[in-house]
């Protein structure tokens, strides 16, 4: 069931992009949307391992 909490992202990427996505995903058995999660993650931990933990901001 969906989280009514989570907010809403809409994404345009180009055709080429998702066809690799959606393959790494695949690949990583994720939904393209659990790989986008999980880059997101990966990209913000290591943001804040180089420049510091960012507080909660609204």
């Amino acid at each position: 069931m969906r989280n009514k909490q989570n907010k809403h992202l809409g994404l345009e990427i180009e055709p080429d992009l998702h066809s690799k996505l959606k393959y790494i995903a695949k690949y990583e058995d994720r939904s393209i949307n659990g790989e986008i999660i999980y880059l997101i993650k990966k990209a913000i931990r290591e943001f804040e391992n180089q420049n510091g933990e960012i507080s909660n901001v609204e």
